[in-house]
């Protein structure tokens, strides 16, 4: 089970990097143009916030634990992903975005059974 978060973790922190920097980096003009529609609706600081959250947490999951400070941090920050993925549902669901919604559930899920192993059985 330690292989799979293991495997699970790398899976989530390069696909919350990836998106974490898209927002970071992109207006939220083409954001929105490239199908995150609800950019437009918030503000751009936000929209950079939401980016920063997602980078942190991406490196969270595995920077502590492959260096061995502070392992427990990615514990947390497996734990602030599944919270920013149900901040994420919640806003989909207030605008409709039914498309959206299964690719969000799936990462509030990973990321919680990530935080679940590594605050249970399976913490470093």
């Amino acid at each position: 089970m330690n292989t799979a978060l293991w495997v699970i973790a790398g899976v989530l922190a390069l696909l919350f990097l990836a998106v974490g920097l898209m927002k970071i980096s992109q207006p939220r003009e083409k954001l929105a143009a490239s199908g995150m529609a609800w950019a437009e609706d918030v503000p751009p600081r936000s929209v950079k916030a939401v980016g920063a959250v997602e980078v942190l947490g991406a490196l969270g999951l595995i920077v502590p634990a492959v260096l061995g400070i502070a392992p427990a941090l990615a514990a947390w920050a497996a734990l602030g992903l599944a919270a920013t993925m149900l901040g994420a549902v919640a806003l989909h669901l207030r605008r409709k975005e039914a498309k959206a919604l299964p690719v969000a559930l799936v990462l509030l899920v990973l990321a919680a059974v990530v935080a679940w192993g590594r605050f249970g059985p399976y913490a470093f």
